[in-house]
């Protein structure tokens, strides 16, 4: 059986694609910041892990599930303060919708995970982070793809 290897340059870019087309965010960035991204709405995306997913593998082959973390970044001293939560949200929402709308990444994936059938499912958790001498509000997305035949078994 013929695999397709992990492609995360053409899932990453698919991912960021949409998040670019929101036309909502200052910056998109590819990485995980080590320093203070900047202000206005950010968004990152990096690979946080990868799986085997038993439930779509054969004796051959082995499919994944590869997990991408994205995060949405914004000053949480933006004035006015309270706008903030409805920023963030608003932009988790809107990619929400975006991901769910577009569930095999322009036929990149089989699919995202969007209700957890293999693990955990498309989703947000809010909180804060500090970069530098920011404090920023953030919305941590997992964003769970499954990719058909991505191993080989052999014997």
């Amino acid at each position: 059986m013929i695999t397709v290897p992990l492609d995360l340059v053409n899932y990453r870019a698919a991912a960021m694609s949409h998040a670019q087309a929101l036309g909502l965010f200052e910056q998109v960035l590819d990485h995980e910041p080590v320093s203070a991204p900047g202000s206005g709405l950010i968004y990152a995306l990096w690979v946080s892990r990868a799986t085997p997913v038993p439930a779509r593998s054969g004796l051959d082959t082995v499919s994944a599930r590869l997990e991408l973390t994205g995060r949405v970044f914004m000053p949480a001293d933006t004035e006015p303060q309270g706008d903030v939560d409805v920023a963030v949200t608003g932009a988790v929402s809107a990619l929400m919708d975006a991901y769910c709308g577009d569930f095999e990444l322009g036929g990149s994936v089989a699919n995202v995970d969007l209700l957890g059938a293999h693990g955990t499912a498309l989703g947000a958790q809010f909180g804060y982070a500090r970069l530098g001498s920011t404090t920023y509000r953030v919305a941590t997305l997992t964003i769970p793809l499954i990719i058909n035949d991505a191993w080989n078994e052999v014997a």
